[in-house]
């Protein structure tokens, strides 16, 4: 029995039972698991040495119970919460991770850290490692759809508070759960569930994702050992979906549930930043790479797109970095002035920058009805009077025009070399390829170590 739209029917029993299943994930998910798990590396190698993570490796390591688990880019081993932490961070930190389409969260970073450090302390083959990675992707995109859109406008970060249920889902599972104890293991989820979009632009925004990761395993860990959780955590009265949403859809959590998959719908991004400049960034070095084009020349220039991209980007005012991640003026910018839109453009030193500073006070991001989601229109007004135009309705990146196979191994590379150039990225990528015939996944964390 699946849930109508109005009229729950044990939704959280039934996701629960989906989780602590046995059955194979189909093959397909499986290759889009490794996918996933390729990105979530490159990020992580990206944002290891990034000063969130290393405050929260100075301070959480002073409390470490032992040396389990292996940090990404890093030499140092940790117990297995505090490693699950900070890898989640290190992914999340640069908004460089993979996007799942309509809630914006980034399913990977909650998940991929639990499974490295629990594979590390446990036997797990390959196969079980990307079916639990596949079915905690699952449930923390389902309960995702079912507070969109109004989770996140109430001032919820979605990757923290649904990613929580998506890493105690993937703990439990590879854990063994049965449906009772994955159901307690969600109750107990439930009560950790948090993140404010509030922290966006601040160090703050990671240590939510981080706290995912982390609370997952202890999750999973007190079911395990017998902690009992309530009966109805997702559909409950004073449950996660009504308190988190005005307008719950039950019928997102169980419609499909086992022959559709969420995972098979994540994006990779090629630029450092919040989704929604995707297509921004796209029509700006569009603009900057046409012969003859001049910088200085460029009196004005307006952002036109859906009010998505204005309520998530419209941040004139920034001071640093991160800031700089969901400022679509600061996108402009260097987009026009230096033709590049890596990371280097989005770090505190290219926001301080005179010239860049000078040129977002040019940018104006104006909301359009009649441009979709995903989409946007730059407007470039030249100081001849001309008007130069853009517009990018399917960014690079998106469902429509993803990152290829190869894309990913060669983000992956670039990103070792911006964030931990001591790891060796050849051994690390063709040990992700051949996740799905390992019989030990212990190994595959220490790859990306220094």
């Amino acid at each position: 029995m699946t849930a109508s739209a109005d009229r729950p029917q044990d939704v959280s029993a039934q996701l629960a039972a989906f989780a602590a299943s046995d059955a194979p994930v189909p093959q397909h998910v499986r290759d889009e698991a490794i996918r996933s798990i390729m990105n979530g590396f490159a990020t992580g190698l990206a944002g290891c040495r990034d000063a969130a993570t290393t405050h929260a490796k100075t301070v959480m390591g002073h409390f470490s119970s032992g040396a389990d688990a292996s940090v990404i880019g890093h030499a140092d081993r940790y117990d297995i919460l505090t490693t699950a932490f900070l890898n989640a961070i290190s992914i999340n930190v640069f908004d460089f991770d993979d996007t799942h389409p309509g809630t914006i969260l980034h399913p990977t970073a909650p998940v991929l850290p639990v499974l490295l450090a629990l594979a590390e302390t446990m036997p797990v083959s390959g196969r079980d490692f990307l079916d639990a990675f596949a079915v905690g992707v699952e449930v923390e995109c389902r309960i995702a759809n079912a507070v969109s859109p109004g989770h996140y406008r109430r001032g919820w970060h979605i990757t923290a508070s649904c990613g929580v249920f998506g890493a105690t889902a993937a703990a439990g599972r590879i854990l063994g759960l049965d449906a009772d104890k994955m159901l307690h293991a969600l109750g107990i989820a439930s009560a950790q569930a948090s993140g404010l979009v509030e922290t966006l632009g601040s160090m703050a925004k990671s240590v939510g994702v981080g706290n995912a990761a982390r609370n997952g395993i202890v999750a999973a860990l007190l079911a395990q050992d017998g902690m009992r959780g309530p009966a109805l955590p997702l559909e409950g009265p004073r449950g996660f979906l009504r308190v988190t949403c005005d307008d719950p859809k039950f019928s997102c959590l169980t419609e499909g549930l086992g022959e559709s998959w969420e995972l098979l719908r994540n994006t990779y991004k090629p630029y450092p930043c919040g989704v929604v400049l995707n297509p921004v960034i796209e029509a700006a070095l569009g603009l900057a790479s046409t012969s003859g084009f001049d910088p200085s020349l460029v009196k004005a220039v307006t952002v036109r797109g859906h009010a998505l991209l204005a309520e998530r980007a419209d941040r004139p005012a920034i001071s640093e970095g991160r800031e700089a991640q969901v400022s679509a003026q600061h996108a402009i910018a260097v987009c026009l002035l230096h033709g590049e839109a890596g990371l280097p453009e989005f770090s505190d030193a290219a926001v301080a920058d005179a010239v860049n500073a000078a040129f977002r006070k040019k940018v104006q991001v104006v909301i359009d009805p009649e441009i979709p989601i995903g989409a946007a229109q730059v407007e470039l007004h030249m100081t001849s009077g001309e008007t130069l135009l853009s517009r990018i309705d399917k960014a690079h990146g998106g469902s429509e025009r993803p990152l290829t196979n190869a894309d990913l191994e060669r983000k992956l590379r670039d990103l070792v070399t911006f964030g931990a150039s001591g790891v060796k990225p050849d051994p690390l990528i063709a040990a992700i390829l051949a996740i799905d015939a390992t019989d030990d996944m212990s190994r595959l964390a220490r790859l990306a170590t220094t």
